[in-house]
């Protein structure tokens, strides 16, 4: 009995019926992309299995695209700096477009001009820092990132497919694209020029809410397929990732032809943060009243004024900017830029656009000398020695209006007694913050 016992211990220990836990070799684990990058749409449901998936957007809406690590900080072994850069473009699928891509951009910026085709949209952006969108590259967005946190940059693409095709049939006949994005990390000069990793997707662009409207019809198409037919397709996924490619043909790419402050490597010109952070303003100086920007600036004179309008956080994005090419921009354009404050805000300034008084009155000295005189000349119509000055009220107060009306005259504000304001019948009216605040534009006299 103890010799059977024996050989049924020796055929369980026979390699066939070993249960050893499944390891991952070191070389697959190399194998291991460094980044991922997740549009965060759906895939179309109308893909064939074995295909690429085809992700369907809406002209202008922003999308994020998660910016993901992974291996751990620990494994990144040739990542000597905290920060990579990404490059996020927007560009043709098919062959035959890439070959003349340069053409069809050229073309698409004369039939739009001042737009863009990629943008981010850099208020609901997380993360990034030094988000920079060349004017000469109107596909390519790039920004700085921290691997080792939380980073999600959110793009709009404004063009759609069908306007590159000969024949305009509606946005399912239009002409795919993809979104690419190649990272580096910095040189022995500091430089972002050494290659990380680079992934792609195919997208589509339509019309306002196309999109959607293709992606319900595509999943009602499939509805409508029996169970063998819908094996041949892929299911439609919440997200889209996008897969490993190669480097775009001109990479490493750099958008500092144009004169721009080099990165620093503790920015404060532009941090979103982890979270629902805004810019951090640097504490100026306020600008002077009359600080204007001119067509004639150059680009360093709209960097100063930018400066000095309390807009440093937005040098880095105009930084090929001239005076011209800021006052023929739109409201639109700097909100979409700098957000909707910002934005408002910027374009206000630029236009020099004053806020506008609470109320506007109108004073005239008369000296006890010459009134006689002023009333005869006003009897036979010259009125040329009756000069009014505008004075400007925020506060509707008699302090205010006294503070004001001193420093129009020069005198001290002690020297003046009462103001009267002159009434529709030619009574004097002791002004006081009351009648301040009701008055309407009109004349008063001041008694020192």
């Amino acid at each position: 009995m103890s010799q059977l016992i024996q050989r049924f211990i020796d055929v369980l220990a026979l390699p066939i019926f070993k249960q050893e836990e499944p390891q991952l070799s070191p070389e697959n684990d190399a194998k291991l992309p460094p980044f991922q990058y997740v549009l965060c749409t759906a895939t179309s449901p109308a893909v064939k299995l074995h295909e690429e998936t085809l992700t369907y957007l809406n002209q202008g809406q922003s999308y994020e695209i998660r910016l993901l690590e992974n291996r751990k900080l620990g494994e990144f072994q040739d990542l000597n700096t905290k920060y990579v850069k990404s490059i996020i473009r927007v560009v043709f699928h098919d062959r035959r477009l890439q070959y003349t891509e340069h053409q069809q951009l050229e073309g698409w910026r004369w039939s739009r001009p001042g737009d863009r085709i990629l943008d981010i949209d850099i208020p609901l952006s997380v993360g990034i820092l030094d988000p920079r969108a060349s004017p000469t590259q109107l596909n390519t967005v790039e920004f700085l990132w921290d691997p080792s946190k939380r980073a999600s940059a959110f793009i709009q693409v404004h063009c759609i497919s069908t306007e590159f095709t000969p024949r305009k049939h509606g946005g399912e006949k239009g002409v795919p694209f993809r979104v690419q994005i190649d990272t580096f990390k910095q040189n022995e000069n500091g430089e972002y020029t050494e290659h990380l990793h680079s992934a792609s997707c195919q997208i589509k662009v339509f019309k306002p809410k196309g999109a959607d409207r293709k992606q319900k019809t595509d999943r009602e198409k499939m509805e409508k397929k029996t169970t063998q037919e819908k094996e041949k397709y892929q299911p439609s996924y919440e997200t889209t990732i996008l897969t490993e490619c190669s480097p775009w043909p001109d990479v490493p790419y750099q958008m500092n032809n144009a004169p721009s402050p080099s990165y620093n490597s503790s920015p404060n010109s532009f941090n979103l943060g982890d979270g629902n952070s805004s810019p951090t303003h640097q504490v100026e100086l306020l600008p002077p009243s009359n600080d204007h920007l001119l067509p004639s600036a150059s680009i360093q004179d709209a960097q100063q004024w930018l400066h000095r309008n309390r807009f440093s956080p937005f040098c880095r994005l105009f930084s090929s900017f001239s005076g011209a090419d800021l006052l023929k921009m739109s409201k639109e354009d700097f909100v979409q830029i700098c957000g909707p404050a910002d934005g408002i805000r910027l374009f206000n300034a630029i236009k020099g656009r004053n806020v506008r008084p609470k109320m506007t009155i109108y004073v005239c000295q008369e000296p006890e000398q010459n009134r006689s005189h002023l009333h005869q000349k006003r009897e036979n119509g010259d009125c040329s020695l009756c000069v009014y000055h505008a004075i400007f009220l925020e506060e509707l107060t008699t302090l205010e209006l006294i503070e004001k009306i001193a420093n129009l005259y020069s005198i001290s504000p002690q020297q003046i007694n009462r103001i009267y304001r002159q009434g529709p019948t030619g009574i004097h009216v002791l002004v006081s913050n009351e009648v301040c605040k009701v008055t309407n534009h009109n004349k008063v006299k001041v008694n020192t």
